[in-house]
């Protein structure tokens, strides 16, 4: 068996109107300026409380810690009243793969798992993934423990999984799990970000990704 671990915001969801809108709405309600758009998505995928420590490395943690509430708050309501699209190819992708007998998926992001759930049940993904770790659980991405978690549930070593994300710190957490990581070029990092933290390929649409999933599996 083969193990295929995705990441989800900037992967499999484009979340980045909901990122921006809640983190522009925690910075007001702390009482601070908005941060630039690349600035807010330039940390996507750490857990948000480090997330937040990286935007306001000076801040108290009083303050850090309204932010976080604020952000907790606030994309709670934005996704309520609008939930943040696919991307294009990947209800194709994810039903090819999940299709095949040889082949296990999970999902490791640094989202909450309430968060997860929420994306899980508004695609109709339930039963899809054998292992779903979030930042519930674990150190926040780049340490490897949700990708160490995910391998044991499939019961595969690093030599038969892999992960695919958008974000340099997935990259980082595929090289310290010990597994390949393939990045996606449609997300929130750039490609050169995704090959200088050890992305063994980088795709442009899901279409091809799919394929090379199916050869690296074959």
């Amino acid at each position: 068996m083969r193990l295929v671990v995705f990441d989800v915001d900037g992967t499999l969801v484009d979340s980045q109107g909901l990122i921006l809108t809640a983190m522009d709405s925690a910075f007001a309600g702390a009482g601070l300026a908005p941060l630039p758009r690349e600035q807010v998505l330039s940390i996507v995928g750490l857990s948000l409380p480090v997330a937040v420590a990286h935007l306001l490395p000076g801040a108290l943690p009083d303050q850090q810690d309204r932010v976080v509430e604020g952000y907790k708050t606030a994309y709670a309501a934005a996704r309520a009243a609008q939930a943040a699209p696919l991307y294009p190819g990947v209800a194709a992708c994810l039903d090819r793969l999940a299709a095949r007998d040889d082949l296990l998926l999970a999902v490791a992001t640094g989202k909450s798992r309430r968060g997860l759930d929420a994306v899980i049940a508004t695609h109709g993904w339930q039963g899809r993934f054998i292992s779903l770790q979030t930042a519930d659980g674990h150190p926040s991405k780049p340490h490897p423990s949700m990708l160490h978690a995910a391998m044991s549930d499939a019961g595969v070593g690093p030599a038969d999984a892999v992960m695919i994300g958008d974000t340099s710190f997935d990259m980082q957490m595929a090289g310290n799990a010990g597994m390949a990581g393939f990045g996606v070029a449609w997300g929130y990092h750039t490609r050169d970000a995704l090959i200088q933290t050890g992305a063994a390929r980088i795709f442009d649409d899901f279409a091809s990704l799919t394929q090379a999933i199916e050869e690296w599996s074959a």
